[in-house]
């Protein structure tokens, strides 16, 4: 084996764009490891006992003001979940040359499905498909025969970044370097989040997303409040009825935020995002200036356990969402504290079990009877 130092030892060409240390950088104002304030919001049980725990943050928004924090306000990257606010850059020159498939594939972090490459295909032309710069990837979810071949209409964001370069064509915006933060269509994004964060607000940091745009970093309870914006503005553009009109081009079959969208009927949207978050804006009578919910699961994507989260927030509102498929001999319970203090008493009305889930995690007699010579009759 070689002595010779890698090329990210210190000193080495190159290696000044690597990490300092293997514990990480303290950050000023970027709270990291245990200066995290996650707390628990669902567990697994298996017979009462606690065998999982997933931990995360939620905030409850409505108009200007945070109404509910519970997990800590975590700073993040708001990813694919902010779409719905991305294209507003976008919405006044696509809305009268898209359709309303295009639209909500726009918006959307589709599956891979046939239905989902073709509407994002659609919005360009054959001689502007070679702009697209989403890496290239295989479909997210597949069911029969598996593609193996990858290409960019695959990834989840194409429809996202095909809408971009069609609208950067509109306005007129230079269409190479469209996923760099310094062209106009980022700064144009960060303009849009400054009406609801304030004209001083600035990202503490911004971040190359999987699919190659910049995602800036949001805390949690700025996400609610961005997407209780998302409710005033509902018939201000076509984001919401795109949604709305088109569920399963957002996500696809069996994915949480499509469900969400057909649970809602009319009255919620709802964007994942990776890595673990949950956007819901949603129209209710008792939030009449609109009321957002974030939730963001501290270990990345989980889509049962947010899914639980979002079926029990939900359910206290009066909206049902069926449960996510049954777990392995485990039951699922949640923490109080994902809803408001005065909104507790309600999750009790909101199992997170339905009577296809069958209550397998335990014998259904007394295994000591049995175990000290007791008589089965």
């Amino acid at each position: 084996m070689s002595n010779r130092p890698t090329s990210v030892a210190p000193g080495r060409p190159g290696s000044e764009i690597y990490p300092s240390s293997p514990l990480g950088e303290k950050l000023e104002g970027v709270p990291t490891g245990r200066e995290v304030e996650w707390q628990p919001l669902i567990d697994y049980r298996r017979n009462g006992v606690s065998e999982t725990t997933i931990h995360g943050a939620v905030a409850w928004a409505s108009g200007d003001e945070l109404i509910h924090s519970f997990g800590g306000n975590v700073l993040c990257y708001g990813r694919s979940m902010m779409k719905p606010i991305t294209l507003k850059v976008f919405a006044e020159d696509l809305d009268p040359v898209l359709s309303w498939e295009q639209k909500a594939i726009s918006v959307a972090s589709h599956n891979g499905d046939t239905e989902h490459v073709a509407a994002a295909q659609s919005i360009l032309t054959e001689e502007e498909r070679g702009l697209m710069q989403t890496p290239l990837d295989v479909p997210l979810v597949q069911f029969g025969r598996q593609v193996r071949r990858k290409r960019r209409w695959f990834h989840t964001c194409s429809g996202e970044h095909a809408a971009i370069i069609r609208g950067c064509r509109l306005k007129q915006w230079d269409r190479v370097g469209y996923t760099l933060p310094h062209h106009p269509m980022f700064q144009a994004y960060l303009d849009v989040l400054r009406r609801t964060l304030g004209p001083d607000w600035e990202p503490v940091r911004v971040a190359r997303d999987g699919c190659g745009l910049p995602t800036a970093s949001n805390t949690v309870s700025e996400l609610a409040l961005l997407y209780a914006r998302l409710v005033l503005e509902k018939d201000d553009d076509w984001i919401w009825e795109s949604m709305i009109r088109h569920p399963d081009l957002i996500g696809g079959f069996n994915r949480l935020d499509s469900t969400i969208i057909k649970a809602g009927q009319g009255r919620v949207i709802a964007k994942e995002g990776a890595d673990g978050l949950l956007g819901m804006a949603i129209e209710h009578p008792d939030y009449p200036n609109g009321l957002g919910v974030v939730i963001k699961i501290a270990h990345g994507w989980n889509s049962p356990a947010t899914w639980y989260i979002a079926r029990s927030v939900l359910g206290v509102l009066g909206i049902e969402l069926r449960n996510p498929y049954p777990l392995n001999r485990q039951k699922a319970f949640i923490v109080s504290g994902v809803v408001p203090p005065h909104l507790t008493a309600d999750l009790e009305k909101t199992p997170t079990w339905e009577e296809w889930d069958p209550d397998d995690d335990r014998w259904y007699y007394d295994w000591n009877q049995y175990a000290r010579g007791g008589s089965s009759e």
